[in-house]
């Protein structure tokens, strides 16, 4: 079997098999068995609802330390511009800028910039007219793994260029090779991010064979010692290069606001998401060019990883963003060749797969069907998979019975009792 990386991870002595975890999974990848919540791995999107959700904390994400930028001779910071969300009475971003430097990195590069340059990429697309419409945003992974999963006919819809963060990583390591003439292998190049989904892009992306970012440090991982930081600033540094447009990216409508038309859509909430999917599927959204999907409510600024309200952090950029340009990052030469995706995007078939042998599989699918019709169809949670027809699934593989529905059971119970009554 294909071996995954997820930044999701669970502890199992702080769950309590509690299901809520498996009621809010967008791509059905828990279950729990034995008391205990378990992570199918070829399913996770690493979206975090599970960490969002879990009362008792038991799932968290991994990333990079502050401490593992020393490690390399450049230190590269690429702030998602959701970061410009967490602070209070932010009226310039270089406050932010000049706190990174002072934490250790030798460079900043905001991906704010870079997604100017994907706007104004995507805006070309468009103008060509020769992709399928409407075009699906590639920023939010978390959204590409589920269109992978759940949607596979709508991979074509994908938009094929790099995120903003990827790009940033690109541009970063090329300005520092030309500027230093360091080897590539010497400069660490590092997102600083509000979400596990981009952690995981890095280490397993989508749509390249290697990522240019070297790791990721969570927003709520550096937002203590940054503040501090910002709080002793005696000189701030003219650093950032970038617009109300890119920034603008942090929150939900951003990047489809940056299309500069009035044929786009924006969502946001998994749930959400997946209703437009869904209607996109059916083939009930018409005369839209562009679709901005986020996992998170809110846009960006919603992730995990954050640790400002999505709300209060989404009325800061908006604020902010009347103190800056329209735009400050333009495409150049072939920029937008060295933008487009390596790898095509495709069905994740793993994630549904039954059986490796076709013959075996149809039979499994058979009896599958079978055993649900014979369950209540409640899809209420208690045997620990999230609906009727997943438990079905478990049983057919053999990760569960028939009786590990309450109801299945109880009529059983009564079966039985029933005949001893007779007796």
């Amino acid at each position: 079997m294909k071996q995954y990386f997820h930044s999701v991870e669970l502890d199992a002595e702080l769950c309590c098999g509690c299901t809520n975890c498996l009621k809010r999974c967008p791509t059905e990848a828990i279950r729990i068995r034995g008391g205990k919540a378990h992570i199918l791995s070829e399913r996770c999107i690493d979206c975090g609802e599970c960490i969002r959700i879990c009362p008792h904390h038991a799932k968290r994400a991994r990333s990079n330390s502050l401490d593992e930028i020393q490690q390399y001779k450049i230190k590269v910071a690429i702030p998602a511009p959701a970061l410009f969300g967490q602070f209070n009475n932010l009226n310039d971003i270089d406050f932010v800028l000049t706190g990174l430097r002072a934490l250790g990195f030798d460079y900043i590069y905001e991906v704010s910039r870079a997604a100017e340059l994907v706007s104004e990429a995507t805006r070309e697309l468009i103008r060509e007219d020769k992709l399928a419409k409407p075009i699906i945003s590639s920023a939010c992974p978390a959204i590409v793994r589920l269109i992978k999963i759940r949607f596979p006919e709508l991979c074509g819809n994908v938009l094929p260029l790099l995120a903003p963060m990827e790009v940033a990583a690109k541009i970063a390591r090329r300005e520092i090779i030309k500027m230093t003439g360091i080897d590539d292998k010497e400069i660490g190049v590092f997102f600083i991010t509000p979400c596990p989904a981009k952690v995981t892009e890095i280490n397993n992306p989508n749509s390249t064979e290697s990522s240019a970012v070297t790791g990721a440090i969570a927003i709520s991982k550096i937002y203590p010692e940054l503040t501090s930081k910002m709080d002793h600033l005696k000189v701030v540094e003219p650093i950032a290069k970038s617009g109300l447009i890119g920034v603008g990216w942090a929150t939900s409508g951003g990047e489809a606001a940056a299309m500069l038309g009035d044929k786009y859509l924006a969502a946001d909430g998994i749930e959400n998401v997946i209703r437009v999917l869904e209607e996109l599927e059916d083939e009930h959204i018409h005369g839209v060019d562009f679709i901005e999907l986020n996992a998170c409510s809110g846009g960006c600024v919603g992730g995990v990883l954050a640790v400002e309200n999505p709300y209060v952090a989404q009325a800061r950029i908006q604020n902010l963003r009347k103190y800056l340009p329209v735009s400050l990052n333009h495409l150049h030469d072939d920029q937008i060749d060295h933008m487009k995706w390596e790898n095509e995007l495709t069905f994740n078939a793993e994630s549904f797969r039954l059986s490796d042998d076709i013959i075996e599989a149809m039979d499994m699918m058979e009896k599958m069907e079978e055993i649900c019709k014979t369950l209540p169809g409640l899809d209420c949670g208690s045997c620990g998979a999230p609906t009727c027809r997943a438990l079905a699934e478990d049983i057919v593989k053999g990760n569960a019975k028939e009786t590990d529905c309450i109801h299945k059971l109880k009529a059983k119970i009564q079966s039985v009792y029933d005949q001893l009554g007779t007796l």
